[in-house]
């Protein structure tokens, strides 16, 4: 058994990926490593430029885009750990990442996940990293941006959790998919990823379930990543990235919270997300702008 199995899914994406796998193994020394590639129809010559680059890395090519969850899946089941890291091509690691989180979780036997210090292509911290739960006041003010307006007041930071301290330990609610740790019995006691979600919230959906198996979630600053968000190459048509963005917003209530709220409240949230999505497919339509890979609408 390898001690970290890492599963990348990929589509027209090939410098991205490329890039990233080089400062996989490169930084990744001292850590038994297996990596599975999943490419959802690339048509960019990704397959080929891995297989000759790194020959040690598995493949697994789809015929047609089967979004991220299920690809995701995929690899998992061909890979063979004691920890599984869901990493987006369009990611860096840095320093020593991948021995800190495993290390991490070695010193931490009720962490089950858990996801190291994302950074922007600029440094900063990528506050989609880490997160609270995503209830409906918290979403309305992250979509609102009261979260960004007041990053000290608890009251509007519950979903990107801005108030936390960017270089300290914390637990939390949920992660995101870009660079997530998975124990392995995590994965044994609940299964993979919900393939309902083609793409987005698959993760924090995932952490919800985690969490009520009783295993807990981390954010760990003392290892980083970069990741450059946009250039995963999810390569699909930006009104239908839209329309998934919001759908897994849907789904994850629909899921998780419609039980929480009364039945009145439920066509309020459903038309706020209805009127949400599409004021970001005009924004889409009238600007030109592709809203691509990990990328996420305002």
């Amino acid at each position: 058994m390898n001690s970290l199995g890492i599963c990348i899914v990929t589509r027209q994406s090939r410098e991205e990926v490329l890039e990233c796998l080089t400062s996989l193994f490169e930084k990744g020394q001292g850590v038994d490593l297996q990596v599975v590639v999943v490419d959802n129809n690339s048509q960019d010559e990704t397959i080929e430029e891995i297989r000759l680059k790194f020959p040690n890395v598995n493949l697994i090519r789809n015929n047609e885009n089967l979004g991220f969850s299920r690809a995701v899946n995929q690899g998992l089941k061909t890979l063979d750990a004691r920890y599984y890291l869901l990493l987006n091509p369009d990611t860096i690691i840095l320093d020593n990442a991948l021995q800190t989180i495993v290390q991490f979780m070695e010193d931490t036997p009720l962490a089950g996940i858990c996801i190291p210090k994302v950074l922007n292509r600029d440094g900063t911290l990528q506050y989609q990293c880490r997160r609270g739960e995503a209830r409906p006041w918290e979403v309305f003010s992250y979509f609102l941006g009261l979260a960004r307006l007041f990053p000290k007041d608890q009251r509007f930071t519950g979903y990107l959790l801005n108030h936390l301290d960017n270089d300290q330990i914390n637990e939390v609610k949920a992660v995101s998919g870009s660079c997530m740790l998975i124990r392995r019995e995590v994965i044994e006691q609940i299964g993979y990823l919900d393939e309902r979600y083609f793409a987005y919230q698959e993760d924090t959906d995932y952490c919800v379930h985690a969490r009520q198996a009783g295993w807990k979630v981390y954010f760990v600053p003392t290892a980083r990543v970069i990741h450059y968000g946009g250039r995963g190459g999810s390569g699909v048509n930006p009104y239908f990235g839209v329309y998934q963005w919001h759908r897994s917003y849907y789904l994850y209530y629909q899921k998780n919270l419609a039980k929480d709220y009364p039945f009145w409240f439920h066509p309020f949230y459903y038309f706020a997300m209805l009127a949400k999505m599409v004021i970001n497919l005009m924004v889409v339509l009238l600007s030109r702008e592709k809203i691509v890979g990990t990328r996420k609408p305002s």
